[in-house]
């Protein structure tokens, strides 16, 4: 085992803040840590430095986190790395888990998760380290037989027994010669039940164990008799089928087949998380349509204006050809095209913002211009707030830096909340949309304040729980400020309700990431 003054750490964060208040409690706990504020940097540190293990974050500047996690898994594929991603961004965590990261922790991590973090990854390390050591030894013929291997070395204990993934090794025959207990714990079974007596062809649903046997000969996934990270499917005792990621070799000894070394990676929790992020898009894109169902009267209101204009004048201009009065009359005919052709557009731009909220799109990072964002959401919703007889005050600063964000989510996130305003309303009166930026913190925010009747104290702490509304029945199923909240927190920002009483409520939104 590496002691502890041994074991070295690389630490990559583009927030001062965070790669200092980290590096120091790592070097407490006696790791020698180097540090980088971006990916290019970590990846120059890993290079000298020569960790065993590198904490990066994901969102960064120029290469991200998941760029210097598959860059490191091509260079130096004996490091271990951590990623850090913010809270409830389950997509970027499977991301991640799918370049073969050791673990993830959200911000802000806090010292239990990150020692825990570094337990696993050292004993990944030190796992990975003595099988290969162990491979090393069975490709130049150190051994004659597994039973034999497993005598000499003793590495059921001291390997295979205490890795986190399942390893399985077959001899000549095919029959399970070791299982261990991960691998047990995975397919619902013990040693004595599968050793000697089932081949792994036993835990595999038909046909896939001659696909893996293909692999190995074709070299497809790593090389001749080699497979590395190939998805497969496997099956428990009780015939349930488990999607994992399979890396293999075949054992020679003395230049002939000796068998196969077969590692498993569960990949159960992976999907599980595909699953609830496709749920959780599900859920933004159900509270989107929600909204637009709240924006369809007001639109009709909107459109209904300029289209009665337009058709007022297209009987003008009727009227006036058929008089033949055309020539004579050019500068009125002019004059009310022009006015058509301006209110067609003004259709078109209410239309095409509308259309712009409503579509379901990928989530894609990226500079928004705040001022841009604010004024979208008013011409959207700027003739609800007409209908209700509701005075919506807009000021935004000079000069507020760019966010790094989905525009269309923290679109969703401004307009969720001015609804909130407008529902907070007993009747007309003033709603204040404010926007700025906060030098000593280094962070954007977006102000909605209404005049209502505020949020009681009994309420307050469970405003941001999924389901939960005080809204009356059949006016909200509470997945607004939810799902305001679990996308603030996702851009690594957040919402809070800077004031409440009985003159109105204030929610403001936070931004730290900055381009």
């Amino acid at each position: 085992m590496v002691p502890q003054t041994e074991w070295k750490i690389v630490l990559i964060d583009d927030e001062p803040g965070i790669r200092k208040v980290t590096a120091i409690v790592l070097e407490d706990w006696g790791y020698q840590v180097e540090t980088a504020e971006n990916g290019e940097a970590g990846l120059k540190a890993c290079a000298a430095f020569l960790p065993q293990i590198v904490i990066t974050d994901i969102k960064m500047p120029g290469m991200d986190g998941l760029c210097v996690l598959e860059t490191i898994g091509n260079d130096h594929p004996d490091m271990v790395v951590i990623v850090m991603t913010a809270f409830g961004d389950v997509d970027t965590a499977i991301r991640a888990l799918q370049l073969d990261a050791s673990d993830f922790i959200t911000k802000p991590v806090n010292d239990q998760a990150l020692g825990l973090a570094l337990d696993r990854a050292k004993k990944r390390y030190t796992s990975a380290k003595k099988i290969r050591e162990y491979t090393s030894r069975l490709e130049t013929g150190w051994s004659s037989a597994t039973e034999t291997l497993m005598k000499k070395y003793r590495f059921q204990e001291q390997i295979i027994n205490r890795s986190m993934n399942g390893i399985i090794a077959c001899g000549m025959d095919d029959f399970i010669r070791i299982i261990n207990p991960a691998a047990q714990e995975m397919f619902g079974v013990t040693a004595e039940q599968v050793m000697g007596k089932k081949t792994l062809k036993d835990l595999m649903p038909v046909g896939e164990y001659e696909r893996i046997l293909d692999a190995l000969k074709s070299g497809r996934y790593g090389g001749k008799d080699r497979i590395n990270m190939m998805e497969v499917v496997m099956q428990s005792s009780m015939g349930q089928q488990i999607p994992v990621r399979v890396s293999a070799s075949v054992m020679f000894d003395a230049g002939d087949d000796n068998g196969l070394l077969f590692c498993v990676r569960d990949l159960r929790k992976i999907r599980r998380m595909e699953r609830e992020m496709a749920d959780q898009e599900k859920t933004l894109h159900q509270d989107k349509i929600m909204s637009l169902g709240k924006l369809a009267a007001s639109v009709v209101h909107e459109i209904n204006n300029p289209l009665s204009g337009i058709l007022n004048y297209l009987k003008l201009m009727a009227k006036l050809l058929d008089k033949g009065q055309i020539v004579e009359k050019q500068d009125k005919f002019s004059s009310f095209l022009d006015i058509a052709i301006s209110e067609i557009s003004r259709c078109s731009d209410i239309l095409s913002n509308l259309l712009t909220f409503s579509r379901k799109s990928p989530i894609s990072y990226g500079p928004v211009q705040v001022k841009d964002l604010v004024e979208r959401c008013v011409k959207i919703s700027g003739h609800k707030f007409e209908l209700q007889n509701i005075e919506l005050h807009v000021d935004i600063e000079d000069r507020i830096p760019d966010i790094l964000a989905d525009v269309n989510q923290i679109q969703q996130c401004l307009i969720n909340l001015m609804f909130n305003a407008m529902d907070a309303m007993d009747g007309p009166g003033p709603v204040w949309l404010f926007a700025g930026f906060d030098p000593g913190k280094q962070q954007v925010f977006i102000q909605v304040k209404d005049s209502g009747k505020g949020i009681s104290q009994k309420d307050l702490p469970h405003i941001f729980e999924p389901f939960f509304t005080t809204k009356d029945e059949g006016h909200g199923v509470g997945l607004g400020l939810s799902t305001v909240y679990g996308i603030m927190r996702s851009h690594g920002g957040d919402i809070r309700v800077a004031d409440t009483s009985e003159k109105g409520t204030c929610f403001v939104l936070e931004f730290n990431k900055l381009v």
